[in-house]
């Protein structure tokens, strides 16, 4: 299937407008190792080239590179995918804690290499900033790996428009992730930062996260849009995402097949401006 493509940033990458984030697939509940696959060759089979994974998404410490590895099986010998993984994150117990200390982004680095396979990294995203360690020394180290050829292209992941500036002092920043959906507009100001610099915005949880996404349809306004457009709630969300910006690269994370499947179907799905406009207003009613 033919999905349109849009800019990976500035790294002159070409990919399929909307990606998968692989994290369901990884910790609790997750699928067996086949279905997983599956899944993976499911989004290909849509046109999704781009597929978001961490060394941290496993269920501990003691499985460190679950997904990357999974991701490495299921894309191997498919050289249109376009794999980016992220660094910083830890999970002692599965707990989700940060380190972002030059020693840990060297070692997590080199541990996804091998998790993945490659020689190089397409996408290294510093996952979270890390109160304990000041941010430019974590991005710092980043741009050293990224020197050294053990990364081609440097994105930043949860950060503010201040630590997205800093770290352009730093580094050159293809992409930055953060959340943002239909109901949580957090990073709007972030956003617009990277369209005026044409820096790709991933926004993960684009369905208000694992646990809510079955559920969006719930929301009044966006079940009586979905009928209008004979799409489901899911296809509108990311659609909504997809005319909000020229940026804008949405990552559903699925853990099935069907679901992923039906993630992509938004890209058919295009809303008309007053449409667009009333779910842009959902998230003012929850706050409200």
């Amino acid at each position: 299937m033919t999905m349109p493509q849009r800019k990976l940033g500035s790294t002159g990458i070409i990919v399929g407008e909307i990606g998968m984030g692989g994290m369901p697939l990884s910790v609790n509940g997750r699928p067996s190792e086949e279905d997983g696959i599956r899944t993976v060759h499911a989004a290909l089979e849509q046109g999704i080239t781009l597929f978001d994974t961490a060394d941290s998404y496993c269920l501990n410490s003691t499985e460190n590179g679950h997904n990357e590895r999974l991701f490495a099986k299921a894309l191997y010998n498919r050289p249109e995918a376009v794999i980016a993984t992220k660094g910083g994150h830890i999970r002692p117990e599965g707990r989700w804690e940060t380190d972002g200390r030059p020693e840990h982004l060297r070692q997590a680095c080199e541990d996804s290499l091998r998790a993945l396979g490659v020689e190089a990294i397409t996408l290294y995203q510093f996952h979270r900033p890390d109160p304990k360690v000041p941010f430019a020394e974590s991005v710092g180290t980043v741009a050293e790996l990224q020197r050294e050829g053990k990364i081609v292209h440097v994105g930043l992941s949860n950060v503010s428009v201040a630590q997205l500036e800093q770290a352009r002092d730093i580094v050159t920043v293809a992409s930055v992730q953060n959340r943002m959906n239909l109901f949580d507009h957090s990073s709007m100001d972030v956003l617009k930062r990277c369209e005026e610099l044409g820096i790709a915005f991933l926004p993960y949880s684009p369905l208000n996260g694992m646990g809510n996404a079955g559920g969006i349809g719930s929301n009044e306004t966006l079940s009586r849009i979905a009928a209008k457009y004979n799409a489901s709630p899911q296809q509108i969300a990311i659609a909504w995402l997809l005319q909000l910006s020229p940026v804008m690269l949405p990552i559903p994370g699925a853990s099935k097949a069907a679901n992923i499947v039906n993630c992509a179907g938004a890209s058919s799905v295009k809303l008309s401006a007053e449409d667009a406009a009333e779910l842009t207003g959902i998230a003012a009613q929850i706050t409200a």
